[in-house]
């Protein structure tokens, strides 16, 4: 039962006199719903109990961490058809995809789990002590990575669940062993409610500390920006706009304490058609990207925006081919009426500069709030002198470059900004004799694909979600894959400590059985 009301650690409380409603962009209607907005005392009393928490939550074990995030899993599983009812209801997409997005969220929480209990990613090194070193003695110096404290996760709108309130953000910063305070999306604040009540039970079951996690409602941006000036507070997820992300990263660096704030955010993931795939399978890439530009409604943040090939009769053949492909597929309900206004304002602004060509604009009737898809021509020139082509519009477009050759093509990828992915298309031989275009798109990407499609993201230890600014405002950490919790610690070193009251990680007897550096040999082995 949905309640309205905020996660103050374990309790409900609905102490703000602002109210607001989700949406059902399908029948272009509000939610029953009403939720009550998180007042600045809640915020203060939701962040006070995570700072106490972190005290206690940050010492617990590995294994304990994993049975709360195990046990996360299960709690958002037993809410069954609740909670895939209410994800469609407030979000317009479809059954299969909430589906498939609550196995990804179960999948993150017990990825995290194994992480923890095989317990190497704290990356312990140990350099021992040389009493005798000369001209200097040596120093027993031993360091592993800490958890920064309470940390804040926005809720995504295009993810209720998987990047939202028991999304990656918080399963990495939970695994740290940092308490969460999630400021939960407007437009799914429904969903958000019940996956906060599974971890609350989950947290209750496993014996966490109260104040281990809080929900927040908020409607506009007030919530957020409190959390994220807040003293107590030591670091920010986010996934969004890049509008919003970089307004966070201003209130954080204006601190009187900085904190890193970890965002994802634009990105138009530019595609390379190399000649041997316009010569050989133009037209198969063709559906696939089709397909791909349109998938849940062009809602993705890895949608692929641009395409860039040599022009040519093959291209014109590609172009031809995808424009055709785009309009056979059924248009796609957006997640919210402003989502939808959005898209059709970039659409339009794109498809009104100088030079530019509408090669595919759906034009049929379709349901309230459903995105028409569009693709758009330009040559190399206009693209590189009009930098408003190399706009993301948040939805099933995507912009076709024709460049001159592959001189133009590579000037065109060193003048994009940081993307998320790039990808190339062609064949092996095609990247021996283009290196300079593949280190060119290298340079500018978090994830470089070759032959295949980015929407898409697989959740493992060698996935890097992330990319050189504004895809996301840190490029050397990724917010999917088990490497993510490595935003929420810092390393310590211990200088000449007593071995007995080393944390266990550090110490001789490897109690832990840990995987550590030292003298520079990975080992297991127990240190006399």
């Amino acid at each position: 039962m949905i309640s309205g009301t905020n996660a103050i650690g374990n309790k409900s409380s609905k102490q703000g006199n602002k109210t607001f409603k989700t949406f059902d962009p399908k029948k272009n209607v509000e939610t029953q719903w009403t939720f009550y907005e998180a007042s600045s005392n809640e915020i203060d009393e939701a962040v006070a109990l995570a700072e106490s928490a972190f005290k206690v939550y940050k010492d617990f074990t590995g294994t304990k961490k994993a049975e709360f995030l195990e046990a996360i899993a299960i709690e958002i599983e037993a809410l069954g058809e609740e909670l895939i009812e209410t994800y469609c209801k407030e979000s317009g997409l479809p059954e299969g995809r909430a589906r498939g997005e609550r196995g990804r969220t179960m999948g993150q929480l017990r990825a995290f789990a194994n992480l923890l209990r095989e317990g190497s990613w704290v990356e312990a090194v140990i350099e021992q002590a040389q009493p005798n070193r000369e001209p200097m003695p040596k120093s027993d110096i031993r360091k592993m990575l800490f958890a920064l404290g309470p940390v804040t996760v926005f809720g995504a709108s295009n993810f209720p669940l998987a990047f939202s309130t028991a999304g990656g953000d918080t399963a990495s910063a939970l695994a740290a062993g940092c308490p969460v305070i999630v400021k939960s999306h407007p437009m799914h604040a429904g969903t958000g409610e019940l996956v906060s009540n599974a971890i609350l039970k989950a947290a209750a079951k496993t014996g966490m500390p109260n104040g281990v996690f809080s929900n927040l409602n908020s409607s506009g941006i007030e919530v957020g920006q409190q959390l994220v000036r807040h003293p107590k507070v030591k670091a920010v997820g986010f996934t969004g706009s890049i509008k919003g992300g970089t307004a966070l990263y201003k209130l954080a660096n204006e601190r009187k304490e900085p904190i890193p704030v970890f965002a994802e955010m634009g990105s138009i993931n530019p595609v390379v058609i190399l000649p041997s795939a316009l010569e050989n399978e133009g037209n198969a890439w063709a559906s696939k990207y089709a397909s791909s530009i349109t998938l849940g409604a062009g809602q993705f943040c890895t949608n692929p925006g641009l395409v860039l090939a040599v022009k040519g009769e093959k291209l014109d053949s590609f172009i031809k081919s995808l424009s055709e492909e785009i309009l056979k597929l059924e248009p796609a309900c957006m997640l919210h009426p402003n989502i939808y206004s959005k898209y059709n304002e970039g659409k339009e602004e794109l498809s009104a500069q100088s030079g530019v060509i509408i090669t595919a604009d759906y034009t049929k009737n379709t349901g309230v709030n459903t995105a028409k898809p569009s693709i758009l021509k330009v040559s190399g020139e206009n693209f590189l002198t009009n930098t408003t082509l190399h706009n993301e519009v948040f939805g099933p477009f995507s912009v076709v470059v024709e460049c001159e050759n592959t001189v133009e093509m590579e000037n065109i990828l060193n003048h994009l900004e940081g993307q998320l992915t790039g990808t190339i298309l062609g064949s092996e031989e095609d990247l021996e004799n283009n290196a300079e275009i593949v280190d060119a798109l290298q340079s500018k990407v978090g994830r470089i694909l070759f032959n295949g499609v980015p929407t898409g993201v697989e959740v493992n230890s060698s996935m890097v979600h992330g990319g050189p600014f504004p895809a996301s405002t840190n490029p050397r950490f990724t917010s999917v894959g088990t490497s993510a919790i490595k935003r929420w610690v810092r390393p310590v070193s211990f200088q000449d400590w007593p071995n007995k009251l080393l944390p266990l990680a550090l110490q001789n007897e490897n109690p832990l059985n840990i995987t550590r550096l030292v003298e520079g040999e990975y080992t297991k082995t127990k240190l006399l």
